[in-house]
């Protein structure tokens, strides 16, 4: 059973505050997902606030207020993250960043997920003794982004997945089929507050004392350890990131290990794109893939005034 160890990191601090991600937050996701898609296709058009608000059956104004609740920018700013040249100067910069600080020994500029993370690669049969009669506390709760599923044992995260609604149920049924000895508990106001921390704006992840236990090939912890590696609200292209980990004609083989990923946003293949700086293919849509990105290159921006 092979281990890798990437990072450590100091303890909670007592003063963390509380976030609560209210029901209302979550509705304004599904309402901002709507405006995204129609933003999304018809980018090359620039559509004006009244399109987007005649597109969601609401007023300008309601529109207006929804966006900067929800990110704390315009309709109008927030599409000028979702463009395609704005991608590809992200892609370009976040390379050089990523680049720069390993030539000088560093694990990576900036604002990192500077993680302590397990990632066990194990064979079927290490995996099915591993999670024999293990113990698993799990929680649907709400998030920027909608609903999602959150399940921890006593040696970290192993599943964080974005959940659609009317899917909760299957989602359960599907975590629970994949650790099919273990023993599960459902703690709601458990997985509630620790997706509140992750999701809290303003906070670095990095005062987070976190640990992730998944499982995986070694080619698999590969990227997934790199992915871990790129700095917030920084987006690379899948050959970029076939190169980071020394592999450069493996970018097909790269996309497949980012479509296995079993933690969604804290390993962030949300921030692989295509070449031509297209969103691309997610896991879990995307407009959820475009909403984050967006999210974070706001909440950057506004860090770094």
């Amino acid at each position: 059973m092979a281990s890798i160890r990437l990072y450590s990191l100091p303890s909670v601090p007592a003063s963390f505050g509380h976030i609560v991600t209210t029901p209302s937050s979550s509705a304004d996701y599904i309402r901002a997902a709507r405006a995204i898609a129609f933003l999304r296709a018809h980018q090359r058009q620039q559509p004006s606030l009244a399109m987007v608000a005649d597109h969601l059956g609401l007023s300008e104004t309601h529109v207006q207020k929804l966006f900067s609740r929800w990110t704390g920018i315009s309709p109008k700013r927030f599409l000028q993250f979702l463009t395609v040249e704005y991608a590809k100067q992200r892609m370009a910069q976040t390379s050089d960043l990523l680049n720069l600080s390993l030539d000088v020994g560093l694990s990576g500029p900036g604002r990192l997920h500077d993680l302590f993370v397990n990632m066990e690669a194990m064979s079927p049969g290490e995996f099915k003794q591993a999670a024999a009669g293990l113990s698993i506390e799990y929680g649907m709760g709400q998030t920027p982004f909608g609903a999602a599923l959150i399940a921890t044992t006593g040696r970290g995260i192993c599943h964080l997945e974005f959940v659609d609604n009317g899917q909760q149920d299957a989602a359960i049924h599907a975590l629970k089929d994949k650790w099919p000895s273990a023993c599960f508990q459902q703690n709601s106001d458990a997985g509630q507050e620790m997706l509140d921390k992750l999701f809290a704006p303003g906070k670095d992840i990095r005062d987070l004392n976190l640990s992730l236990w998944i499982s995986g090939s070694n080619f698999q912890i590969q990227v997934w350890r790199a992915l871990i590696r790129i700095p917030f609200a920084g987006m690379l292209n899948y050959q970029q990131l076939a190169q980071l980990i020394g592999k450069p004609k493996a970018a097909r083989a790269v996309g497949n290990a980012i479509a296995q990923n079993p933690i969604a946003y804290l390993i962030p293949c949300h921030r692989v794109l295509r070449q031509t700086g297209d969103v691309g293919k997610y896991h879990w849509g995307e407009s959820r893939k475009a909403a984050i990105l967006a999210w974070e290159a706001s909440h950057n921006q506004a860090e770094n005034r």
